[in-house]
């Protein structure tokens, strides 16, 4: 039988990436799952199908929302984009740390300004560092450098470098999560749901491992219960 009984601070820690295309097929697959899932990731995909429309189907649905567009332009063009972004109330953003620290500092900017336009909470600033698609991470600690002179609130990691940012006080958003036996696709840097909240992320991005098993609920339940064993033996 599986469990629908999740902790708040299990599900307030497990993020579904909504990689499926349709605002629909979002919906339906978001109100499968919702008893695992605080927090849902609007990507590239679905913000490119749906538009902004998505954040608010989801905060409808009772989720937290992670705006996934990863920002990568000149200082004024992103901070813009951040404040058009935040004043949907979005709860996390993020922007590529590879754009440096002035534009970082922009981002982290315009997501406050927006925020405060709107009278929501300044969503969470999040710097992605390396791609877990790619092998090499030996660019991180310059980018978590940056990051954390920028202002940021955190970073988008793979679970093997988790650990070094909260040493440094950034909180960590770790994708990359696969169930174990399941096939890696094309990440390269990857770790189960235990693992990575054992290795020090805040909160996991489960896509699909979820979205794309035989059976949604059961991989949710699987990946929530590895998180709440992790969290507790902290």
């Amino acid at each position: 039988m599986i469990t629908t009984e999740v902790p708040a601070e299990v599900r307030d820690r497990m993020v579904l990436g909504l990689d499926v295309g349709g605002l629909a097929e979002a919906e339906a697959i978001a109100r499968r799952v919702a008893p695992w899932f605080g927090v849902v990731k609007v990507g590239h995909e679905l913000y490119a199908e749906a538009g902004p429309i998505a954040f608010d189907r989801m905060h409808d649905l009772g989720f937290r929302v992670f705006c996934d567009l990863k920002l990568h332009d000149i200082p004024n063009t992103v901070e813009r984009a951040a404040r058009v972004h935040a004043r949907h109330g979005v709860d996390f953003m993020n922007a590529h740390a590879a754009g440096g620290e002035a534009m970082l500092r922009a981002f982290v900017a315009g997501a406050h300004e927006g925020a405060n336009d709107v009278g929501a909470r300044a969503p969470v600033t999040l710097a992605v560092t390396v791609l877990t698609s790619e092998p090499d991470a030996s660019a991180f600690d310059e980018r978590l450098a940056v990051a954390r002179l920028a202002g940021c609130d955190g970073v988008v990691c793979s679970a093997l470098e988790a650990s070094r940012a909260g040493a440094v006080g950034l909180r960590a958003m770790v994708p990359g999560i696969r169930l174990a036996g399941s096939d890696d696709n094309d990440q390269a840097r990857v770790a189960t749901p235990g693992a990575a909240v054992a290795a020090g992320a805040d909160w996991i991005v489960v896509a699909r491992a979820v979205t794309a098993a035989e059976d949604p609920e059961a991989a949710a339940a699987t990946a929530a219960g590895e998180v709440a064993a992790a969290i507790a033996r902290s």
